[in-house]
């Protein structure tokens, strides 16, 4: 004997959670003031690239996320590139001095999705500049 013993002449609505908003683009939200993300690791774009990339080969496939401050639109850029990078098993050490453009604006919403969960932020006292500098992934 089944369990519930009333039958069913139809289709059965099912509850679905709705999906999580993704960013629309790489830029949507990306810039915040300083702080704005508390207990996270902190990455300063001014390190030596070596660096840079040994920290984005390790957090790239770590349970948490990273945030970026400078105030220049330029090292912004050139980190969220190298994240890009490392998350897809490229050069990062390349991506950081010669960013791939058109690579990046062709990024989909779950790629755009993935990178944002590794590049949560970043944080400048200068918003403008950093907008600035990544104002080329929207042309």
């Amino acid at each position: 004997m089944p369990h519930d013993s009333t039958s069913v002449s139809g289709p059965v609505p099912l509850s679905l959670g709705l999906p999580v908003p993704q960013p629309a683009d790489l830029v949507d939200g990306l810039i915040r003031p300083i702080g704005a993300i508390p207990n996270v690791p902190v990455l300063d774009p001014a390190e030596p690239e070596d660096r840079i990339a040994a920290f984005l080969a390790g957090i790239a496939h770590a349970d948490t996320g990273f945030v970026i401050r400078t105030d220049s639109g330029e090292r912004a850029l050139a980190v969220l590139a190298a994240t890009a990078a490392a998350l897809c098993g490229e050069d990062i050490r390349t991506a950081l001095t010669r960013p791939d453009l058109e690579f990046l604006r062709a990024l989909g919403g779950p790629a755009v999705a993935a990178l944002r969960e590794v590049l949560l932020a970043v944080e400048t006292a200068a918003p403008e500049a950093v907008a600035a500098g990544l104002a080329v992934l929207r042309a």
